[in-house]
Order: C-alpha cells, then sequence, then structure tokens
C-alpha cells in the first residue's frame, strides 16, 4: 500500500514557475513506477510525465506538450517525486496528482494503469 501527498500549488503568473512535490509513504517507493497527471475542470485528466527507477539509473517520458517545461525528478532516500514546471501558462491551470503503480511495462501514460493516487494539489496560471 502507498500513500501519495502532493505539495506545492498555488497561484502563478504567466511565464512564472512551480515546484509540485509529491510525498510517499512505504518502504518499497523507489520500486514504484510515478507518473504526474492533471484536470482541468470540465476535461479529462491528462498525462503530464512520469518517471522509474532501475538500480542507478532513472527513465522519464513527457506528454509532447510538457516536455521542454517541465521537469520530474525523484529522491527515493526522501520517499519524494518533484514535477519543476517552468514557463507556465494560463492553459497550465488545472489539478495535478501524482500516480503510483508497483508493476509496469515501461513508462504509463494511461490513468488506468496506476493504482495509487494523491488527493490533487491546484495549480492556477494568470494571465
Amino acid at each position: 500500500q502507498v500513500e501519495l501527498v502532493e505539495s506545492g500549488g498555488g497561484l502563478v503568473q504567466a511565464g512564472g514557475s512551480l515546484r509540485l512535490s509529491c510525498a510517499a509513504s512505504g518502504r518499497t517507493f523507489s520500486s514504484y513506477v510515478m507518473g504526474w497527471f492533471r484536470q482541468a475542470p470540465g476535461k479529462e485528466r491528462e498525462f503530464v510525465a512520469a518517471i522509474s527507477w532501475s538500480g542507478r539509473s532513472r527513465t522519464t517520458y513527457y506528454a509532447d506538450s510538457m516536455k521542454d517545461r517541465f521537469t520530474i525528478s525523484r529522491d527515493n532516500a526522501k520517499n519524494t517525486m518533484y514535477l519543476q514546471m517552468n514557463s507556465l501558462k494560463p492553459d497550465d491551470t488545472a489539478v495535478y496528482y501524482c500516480a503510483a503503480v508497483a508493476v509496469a511495462t515501461g513508462l504509463p501514460t494511461s490513468r488506468y494503469e496506476y493504482d495509487y493516487w494523491g488527493q490533487g494539489t491546484q495549480v492556477t496560471v494568470s494571465s
């Protein structure tokens, strides 16, 4: 069982930056594939980025529209995942969720492939 708690959301002007954190419980954090999703009002929850950890190497994957502005990372010693968001746009306004799955093939991009979810943190970008 994994519990996830997001933090770091808030109100920022367009062009600004935010760093989201996702703190995870559980002793096997390093073995989980972790992801970030977001959901804007009236829209489906969409994939943002995912990260895995195998031995000493990590693998990341991003949605095309965000790969040049967002950076996903994780600190297994702290059981925490991060999402650094730069050059934010009003269209980035959404509730951001972190997610985890114990066993995965590659880096899942579908919300249905993740087993554990946080409660979400609101990000609002003003124009």
